[in-house]
């Protein structure tokens, strides 16, 4: 009997599973791109005093807009101003007020969005409404109005103001996103028996809402840090965000750039290519892990 037991047993091997970080690279490639573009970014942002060949603040009046060349690889501005330098040192401005920005945006239409659709009733009627009143000013609008209003407030060499103004157009989208992942886990039936069994709304929240809501918020927190970037650039260019000598992308499209864009159209293609190469990477990279994280879509 054992023998033919042996015979017709069948080896059965369980197919070992993949990293997520190998299998989002297999899966993603357009994604794994854009991660790769985001690293090569925040490396240059990181380790900028070591990568720069010139100091972005030191001004030469002897090379003021000189073409680009083996010494000044991009070229320099009106002010004698390495464009490559003062670009690798925009990656630290439009990183930190990116991340930050979309990071308080996301996190706060998340803990809205979560709230709204717990609770229900007149506690959700009431702040959809709020959130509608903010949908309904365009990004731009609403963002001048906020650092306009608010001025600037530079701490540890970052302008929170700006940050605020950039990362409350967030809150409403985010906040109707996630509430509607929450509105489904809501009526699971293991939330019904959390609630017979006595357990605190904090409890639920954190131990059964939270954790199913959490990609969509990561895939709109990425998504929104590219959005960010060009927000802060705009502003910047406008003459609202960050102000001079500061290296960041927008204000070297701004102020002069556009008085020497016929002489000197470095000053202005350079910065443009590194703010539309970053916008691209979070775009490219947000929809990947969009598609990857989403079971419906592998299906």
């Amino acid at each position: 009997m054992s023998a033919v037991a042996d015979e017709i047993r069948i080896d059965y091997k369980v197919p070992r599973r993949r990293h997520p970080v190998a299998s989002f690279i297999l899966q993603q490639p357009l994604g794994t791109t854009g991660l790769l573009i985001i690293v090569l970014m925040a490396l240059a942002a990181i380790f900028a005093p070591l990568v720069a060949p010139y100091d972005p603040l030191t001004v030469d009046y002897a090379g003021l807009l000189a073409a680009p060349s083996a010494e000044h690889p991009l070229g320099t501005d009106n002010f004698g101003r390495d464009v490559l330098s003062r670009i690798i040192y925009g990656s630290q401005t439009a990183l930190a007020v990116g991340f930050l920005s979309s990071l308080i945006g996301s996190t706060l239409g998340a803990i809205i969005g979560v709230t709204s659709a717990y609770f229900g009733g007149m506690t959700d009627m009431v702040i959809q409404r709020l959130m509608d009143i903010i949908l309904a000013f365009p990004i731009i609008v609403l963002a001048l109005a906020v650092v306009s209003v608010l001025g600037k407030n530079v701490v540890f060499g970052i302008d929170w103001n700006l940050i605020i103004a950039i990362g409350l157009p967030m809150i409403p989208k985010v906040a109707r996103v996630v509430r509607s992942s929450a509105l489904s886990i809501r009526e699971m039936p293991y939330i019904d028996a959390a609630r017979t069994a006595g357990f605190s709304h904090s409890r639920i929240i954190f131990r059964h809402i939270v954790p199913n809501v959490v990609a969509p918020y990561l895939i709109m927190l990425t998504a929104f840090v590219g959005q960010a970037i060009l927000l802060e650039a705009s502003l910047s260019f406008l003459g609202l965000g960050v102000t001079e000598p500061t290296a960041a992308w927008g204000l070297m499209l701004s102020g002069s750039a556009i008085d020497f864009y016929q002489q000197a159209p470095w000053m202005i293609i350079f910065p443009g290519v590194a703010i539309s190469l970053a916008v691209f990477a979070f775009n490219l990279f947000g929809d990947s892990l969009r598609d990857w994280l989403d079971p419906r879509i592998k299906l």
